[in-house]
């Protein structure tokens, strides 16, 4: 697998990642409903800030390992792999539904945008998630890790501001998609699950291959 494949594998795993409804989704969409687009984008750039300190974070680490301890990189490898697929398992047998869509707490784009970023920074299950994807897909044959970890960190902000900056300016129709059609959201919860357990599997092939 060349790099620009491995790009492709990465963007795929990260679309399924973030499309799914959750907590992110649900502070954008809160915040458009109730202070119109302008606080909605500001929702977004704050998680999408978030984002980018996961991204670091995630390729300071692979870095590291691969530097230091480059004997603990296929066991990160491995177990990052084998999270991923139980998360994956764990969305196709869920049905995710969006019952309710709560009021906005921010009263400003401002305070939007940090409470965005807070709340996407002090969440612990995004830096697990994070360590298990990087491993994935940041390999030395490819150039610096930096260099990779930058390129996928500008991926990661980009995709959210797609998803999320969509959902900001398409609120109502959005609200009506998540809450009025349960059907619509546990397909693209279980469609999102497919995904990582597909991507999931071949990274493990590959890691079998090159270990």
């Amino acid at each position: 697998m060349n790099y620009n494949e491995n790009l492709w594998l990465f963007f795929t795993l990260l679309f399924g990642i973030i499309i799914v409804p959750g907590m992110d989704m649900l502070f954008v969409l809160a915040n458009s409903l109730t202070g119109g687009v302008k606080r909605g984008l500001a929702a977004t750039g704050g998680i999408m800030a978030g984002g980018a300190v996961h991204s670091a974070y995630g390729a300071a680490g692979v870095g590291v390992l691969v530097t230091m301890l480059p004997q603990l990189f296929n066991v990160l490898l491995f177990a990052g792999v084998a999270y991923m697929i139980w998360i994956g398992i764990s969305l196709i047998r869920s049905s995710i539904t969006v019952e309710a869509v709560g009021p906005g707490t921010a009263r400003s784009g401002w305070r939007a945008f940090r409470q965005g970023a807070v709340t996407c920074l002090v969440n612990p299950k995004a830096y697990i998630f994070m360590f298990a994807v990087y491993p994935q897909f940041l390999r030395p044959e490819y150039g610096p890790i930096w260099m990779q970890g930058l390129i996928m960190g500008v991926m990661t902000v980009v995709t959210q501001f797609a998803i999320y900056g969509t959902l900001a300016m398409t609120a109502g129709r959005s609200r009506d998609l998540l809450v009025a059609n349960p059907d619509v959201t546990a397909f693209v919860g279980r469609f999102a699950g497919l995904l990582l357990v597909a991507v999931s599997a071949f990274s493990l092939w590959q890691g079998w291959k090159s270990a």
